[in-house]
């Protein structure tokens, strides 16, 4: 497996894989996922912004695999709980809290509430093994409705309510929420530069890796 010409993916998320293998067609790159290798030490995610933790995930899997990885980190941050659930998300009804259990909490918390403003975001590492990385990220503007509305998506999608669209993330296509998402938008900007991003990991990978001879 060359390291020039391989990044990782730090999820074992196949539609999160498949996304971002369609954006770099074209260009001569391997792209693999977890799922791709052995078992490795789960990463701890522990910092207090989305950065810190899309880095952890980044360099740490990349130190452990000793190839370039790339890693998310995403949530939503609501003004008038003074930005929670931000990086708990995830888990905001607790540990292991379904979708609809943590839009419940949220509605809850936002009751009576008039200011209803609310931004996804998204934070994108790219790392190396020597610790070096680059970031890339992005935001996307909404408000969040007094209940779930549509079918499709998945997280806060139901309560998302996207005003350009006139619907919430799960009343519109992928396609769409594609265009316009947080995630979406931090992809795009990578790879409208990804030729760029080639050239770094060459400069920043160890010079093991950029000369070793291929049986």
């Amino acid at each position: 497996m060359d390291p020039l010409k391989t990044l990782v993916i730090a999820t074992r998320n196949p539609g999160k894989t498949k996304e971002i293998r369609e954006l770099l067609t074209g260009y001569p790159i391997t792209v693999k996922n977890l799922d791709d290798f052995g078992p490795i030490p789960e990463v701890i995610e522990d910092g207090e912004r989305f950065e810190e933790n899309a880095y952890k995930k980044s360099s740490f899997t990349s130190r452990i695999l000793g190839l370039p990885t790339l890693s998310d980190d995403s949530g939503l941050c609501v003004e008038a709980l003074d930005g929670a659930p931000g990086i708990y998300s995830a888990r905001y009804a607790g540990e292991n809290a379904t979708d609809a259990q943590n839009c419940e909490k949220l509605l809850k918390d936002l009751k009576g509430s008039k200011n209803r403003n609310a931004a996804f975001h998204c934070v994108i590492s790219i790392a190396v093994p020597t610790g070096a990385a680059l970031t890339y990220e992005s935001t996307c503007q909404g408000v969040i409705l007094e209940t779930p509305r549509g079918e499709n998506g998945f997280g806060y999608d139901p309560v998302f309510f996207f005003p350009e669209f006139n619907k919430t993330f799960a009343e519109i296509s992928r396609e769409e929420k594609s265009r316009v998402s947080h995630r979406g938008k931090a992809l795009r900007e990578m790879r409208e530069e990804f030729d760029k991003v080639m050239k770094w990991i060459y400069l920043q990978m160890p010079l093991d890796d950029k000369f070793s001879c291929e049986e």
